[in-house]
């Protein structure tokens, strides 16, 4: 079964619209500001869609890009002055941030209650205690994922192959919160593929192109591909996708290819169920970005609050 992202993505958006206009009504507009700093491309990217997204839900947006220059100090004041704006109910610095940055400090400036992101220590520390709270939204978009596809979770064995602050230890919670028994393991783990193999729900975010091959994968498994690696080499991508027409055709004409961390072919011929790449894990990114941003207004409101 292929599990398809942009369904669920469309699926929470339509659910996110409704909620916009009841925010309205009480003449509360959720806020999101983007704090983009520099002129990465792949970054440039992902905030204009962001931003388009805003804007198709209704939802009010500012970019705001300071200089590539920045240091630590400006960018913090910056949060900081959006902290004390009541219009805004979420801020988002944009990651990768320049070398001179200092992320953490930058992320302990946004406000817990502002944190869309879900990534400030407070708000990680409820998620670790299966407190309410935002949740990062990457992880937060697989278990929707999961659930509306109805892949049982509670009793079953779960993989996760990465430990990373954004995906590997948040999923690892999300997981173990719903009764899964989880296993995390990264980069020094011994005999990987045979731990992997055990897995009834395998999720791979380490960042290593089609690295999940079919000895990694229990048949019958599911199998959570969150890696985005894009393939620039024509002979790694004849490799991975077996000298596919219709693959290589795709190269040839955009110069490049997306593969994620799984083995496109093996995870077809003996998953259960797959996510793609893209069209996986990838759009559910921005709609949990938007549900938090709304949650974050609904706070504000006192229609929800932290436990």
């Amino acid at each position: 079964m292929l599990l398809d992202g942009n369904r669920v993505r469309d699926e929470i958006l339509a659910e996110c619209r409704s909620r916009v206009e009841a925010l309205k009504a009480a003449d509360h507009l959720p806020g999101l500001a983007v704090i983009l700093v520099g002129n990465d491309p792949a970054s440039e990217i992902y905030v204009r869609n962001k931003i388009k997204t805003c804007q198709a839900l209704g939802i009010y947006s500012e970019k705001l890009t300071p200089a590539a220059t920045s240091t630590t100090e400006e960018i913090v004041e910056l949060v900081e002055s959006l902290n004390r704006r009541p219009e805004i109910d979420g801020i988002l610095p944009q990651l990768p941030l320049p070398p001179q940055v200092d992320p953490k400090k930058v992320q302990l400036a946004v406000s817990p209650d502002k944190d869309v992101d879900g990534l400030h220590p407070l708000n990680l520390g409820r998620l670790a205690a299966n407190l309410p709270g935002p949740r990062p939204c990457t992880p937060a978009g697989i278990m929707e994922l999961l659930r509306r596809y109805q892949i049982p979770i509670a009793g079953r064995h779960a993989v996760v192959v990465g430990r990373s602050d954004l995906v590997g230890k948040p999923i690892a919670l999300l997981l173990m919160h719903q009764h899964a028994t989880v296993t995390i393991c990264h980069s020094r783990t011994p005999n990987l593929a045979e731990v992997c193999a055990r897995a009834d729900i395998l999720v791979a975010a380490i960042g290593r192109p089609a690295l999940i091959t079919r000895d990694f994968i229990k048949p019958g498994a599911t199998v959570i591909d969150v890696g985005t690696n894009r393939i620039s080499d024509r002979e790694e991508a004849a490799r991975i996708f077996r000298n596919s027409a219709r693959k290589l055709e795709e190269f040839d004409r955009k110069g490049s290819l997306l593969v994620g961390d799984v083995d496109p072919v093996d995870v077809v011929e003996i998953a259960g169920a797959y996510t793609p790449v893209p069209g996986g894990v990838g759009p559910l990114t921005i709609s949990m970005l938007m549900v938090n941003t709304i949650e974050a207004a609904e706070r504000e409101l006192g229609k929800a609050c932290f436990a």
